[in-house]
């Protein structure tokens, strides 16, 4: 169909030069961009699209610009329209106030995220909260501070240049949450490693330039490509819509249009607080007098003892047939929240939920295959061959390194059925993201690569013309010298990890930093980079474990980071905050905090009685070390060799990675085949990863949240936009925070304090099912002591 509106575009082009009309043959062209960039954008309203086609093959001028240029004055996408205002407000911004906040902000919190996260459960504060605390103390900031003007060298400021507006807000918000956007540093947790569990230190020096390289490495690079990731209206970046819709409620308490929200005239902060406070009081429920209706596994409640119910029903280390849940942290802890992701990123992961892991890993556990008939169906532990937990110690040298004779006169790791499958899907999707970006957003790439700044303008865009851009190399310079430090870290100190190993972890994360980025900006999906950098230094470097954690951190960490860094450059770019303002911004509270969570974990390790071991005070069992040290020792000592190559027990996983590469092409020629059919909404790199955090995640997780996320983003947005327009972003900030109000607050005075829910039937029938105990394994250990293969090696 493009090729038609093309040809038919070249012959239309070529009259036009030959009599001279310039204006008609770039409007042509203009149209044709218009819709080759958005041509496989799911996310672009069809009826738009199909319009500008049809106008274009009939040479239709004046439609052509009257669509063109509706996608210029406001954004194209209904979410950003909905949550983003189309014009910009001249005031201050880059202030003492938004710099003292936030980095007051970023210091505190940054602080307590660290040193809650090494406890069990740990507790984490968002951006969100982040940001409904930033707004009174703006407010209180204006009622203390002096407002009378100083002059200094010769430049006037004041403590209080007026009120606190959305500007310095964002600035404080974005300050922090590169701080602390998935909690505490990565590079924390194989700094705790080594301390508590290899029992040694390299001392500050290592930790601090470790922490700075591995935290801000990917800062550079999102500059870098934020002509792919940030300036492109198409890049939507969903979570960011929660945040500015919070932005917008805060600062404006004006009520709504009942025509424009279905009859609905509350204003979006009065809403905001009303479903906020609903929250916290419902959570008390769920989340203290009534936790059977957090996991409501029913059929186990009836059936406790028994194996297939509790593997099939089961909500903790079952399948979830009937996926029943009333609390919010279980539709939306690990996932985020089903009301940000569009309607067709939530059907793609539920799909992938549903085949992989319900249908196949049904199958594949009840065939036998994988020794499956004697471990859990699905759980995140590693077993022996007496489906024991995994003894790592049984297999080490006195150096922490395999020693091959202890390992094959102990057994080889077995894994759950669905953690099986979660590593086989990771293989798939790190093939099918760089294949389905290269078909489906290649030319784009490649266009924008040339246009730099001169490219396909939004409204937004158009906007933040007006400042002065950052340039790219205060980015570059920025990367090289986290470079630097990055590799005095690995190579100073006896890490293991080789400087051509230590460049190979920076090119694997920026090869896939766009193409992940753009999955993430359009589903706000990220497909994670842990697994194929354990797979590929497994592969490497066997037997060094340090060198693997290391590895790992800056193979993934580094896009992570990226993105995370990509995201607060689009909520500035939304917010119309100057480019070199967030550049600093970022960059200083980046750094700073990377000292901070330093300092805090070694004050916790000599403060705290027993931290990282099991008799802890209060808990602090360091369990993200504890994963970090496992994942060292299956993947830097055992190795993936011994789990994924010819002849081993999980060997069949390895075409996961052919599967990978080619669905994704397979479906891009049906798409053309097809181009109006619902094939141009199917991701398989969202397929295949929308539901990696299975396990520890289960099914029931992901289904209820694909089934209030598609009644919100598909039935409420089209049959009440105009409600969904005002209120359905409000609707996720205000159940977000007010779930983690309460949480803090049961943590605080509740559960540091010893205190136990009440002990009636809604707080026990759930917990002595097989479902949550573990137990639901169909066949007990053989007579002769083991199961699996007689030899490995």
């Amino acid at each position: 169909m493009l090729r038609n509106f093309r040809n038919s575009l070249g012959g239309r082009s070529t009259d036009a030069t030959a009599s001279g009309n310039d204006a008609i043959d770039s409007a042509e062209r203009r149209a044709s961009q218009v819709y080759s960039n958005h041509q496989y954008d799911p996310n672009f309203p069809s009826e738009k699209l199909e319009d500008l086609g049809a106008a274009i093959a009939n040479h239709d001028i004046e439609k052509e610009q009257a669509i063109v240029e509706s996608t210029e004055d406001d954004s194209p996408y209904l979410e950003v329209r909905a949550a983003v205002r189309n014009y910009d407000e001249d005031v201050p911004c880059n202030t003492i106030r938004a710099w003292a906040i936030g980095l007051f902000l970023a210091t505190v919190l940054s602080a307590i995220n660290m040193l809650f996260s090494m406890r069990a459960p740990s507790i984490l504060i968002t951006s969100i909260v982040t940001q409904l605390l930033a707004y009174p103390i703006g407010r209180g900031w204006d009622l203390v501070m002096p407002k009378r003007t100083f002059k200094t060298f010769g430049h006037e400021w004041s403590f209080v240049p007026g009120p606190f507006n959305t500007k310095e807000h964002v600035i404080s918000v974005v300050m922090a949450n590169v701080s602390f956007g998935g909690g505490a540093a990565y590079s924390t947790d194989i700094l705790l490693a080594q301390i508590a569990r290899y029992k040694f230190d390299y001392g500050w020096g290592f930790a601090l330039l470790l922490t700075f390289s591995t935290q801000c490495l990917g800062f550079g690079l999102a500059g870098l490509c934020r002509r792919f990731l940030v300036w492109p209206a198409a890049m939507i970046w969903p979570t960011n819509l929660v945040n500015t819709s919070l932005f917008y409620a805060l600062h404006d308490h004006s009520k709504a249009n009942p025509i424009s929200a279905n009859g609905w005239s509350i204003s979006r902060y009065r809403f905001f607080m009303y479903v906020l406070l609903g929250s916290f009081v419902w959570y008390w429920i769920p989340g203290w007098l009534f936790t059977a209706l957090s996991v409501f596994a029913f059929p186990t409640f009836i059936a406790p003892n028994n194996v297939i119910v509790n593997q099939l029903f089961g909500g903790w280390t079952g399948v979830s047939l009937i996926p029943i849940t009333f609390d919010w942290t279980q539709i939306a802890g690990y996932i985020g929240s089903p009301l940000i992701p569009p309607w067709h990123a939530i059907g793609n992961t539920v799909f992938g939920t549903v085949f992989f892991y319900v249908i196949c890993s049904i199958a594949i556990h009840y065939s036998g295959a994988w020794w499956s008939a004697y471990l859990p169906i699905s759980d995140s532990g590693s077993y022996d061959n007496t489906a024991r937990q995994y003894n790592v110690s049984r297999i080490l040298d006195e150096n922490h390194r395999l020693d091959v004779a202890k390992y094959e006169s102990y057994s080889p790791l077995f894994l759950s059925t669905t953690f099986a499958m979660s590593y086989g899907l990771s293989f798939a999707a790190i093939a099918a993201v760089i294949v389905h970006t290269y078909l489906y957003h290649g030319k784009e790439i490649w266009f924008r690569m040339k246009a730099a700044r001169n490219q396909e303008d939004d409204i937004h865009m158009k906007l933040m013309k007006k400042y002065k851009d950052s340039p790219d190399w205060w980015y570059l310079g920025f990367f090289v010298v986290m470079l630097g430090m990055g590799f005095a870290s690995a190579l100073a100190y006896n890490t293991g990890l080789e400087w051509w190993a230590f460049l190979i972890s920076i090119v694997i994360a920026i090869v896939w930093l766009v193409p992940i980025g753009m999955i993430q900006a359009v589903t706000n999906i990220q497909i994670g980079l842990n697994v194929i950098t354990e797979f590929i230094i497994g592969y490497m470097t066997p037997g060094r474990p340090i060198a693997m954690m290391m590895f790992k951190t800056f193979g993934y960490i580094t896009m992570s980071q990226a993105l995370n860094f990509t995201q607060g450059l689009k909520l500035g770019h939304y917010m119309k905050v100057p480019p070199r303002t967030m550049f600093w911004a970022q960059v200083t509270a980046a750094l700073w905090t990377s000292v901070v969570q330093v300092s805090v974990m070694y004050w916790a390790l000599g403060a705290i009685d027993g931290i990282c071991t099991k008799a802890a005070v209060n808990h602090f069992t360091c369990p993200n070390a504890t994963v970090f040290f496992n994942a060292s020792i299956v993947w830097g000592v055992i190795g993936p060799a011994r789990m994924f190559s010819s002849g081993q027990i999980y060997s069949g996983l390895m075409w996961f990675f052919l599967i990978g590469a080619v669905t994704p092409i397979i479906f891009f020629f049906l798409t053309r085949r097809f181009p109006n059919s619902f094939l141009r909404y199917v991701n398989w790199p969202v397929i295949f990863s929308g539901s990696g955090l299975i396990p520890p995640a289960t099914p029931l997780n992901y289904l209820a949240w694909g089934i209030v996320g598609f009644i919100f983003n598909h039935h409420i947005r089209k049959r009440f936009s105009g409600w969904w327009a005002n209120y359905n972003y409000l609707t996720s900030a205000g159940l977000d925070v007010g779930l983690a109000l309460c949480t803090i607050l049961i943590f605080l005075t509740l559960s540091l304090t010893g205190k136990e829910p009440p002990v009636w039937w809604g707080n026990t029938v759930g917990l002595n099912t097989m479902d949550v105990n573990g137990e639901a394994i169909q066949k007990p250990v053989p007579e002769v002591g083991f199961f699996g293969p007689s030899e490995w090696h």
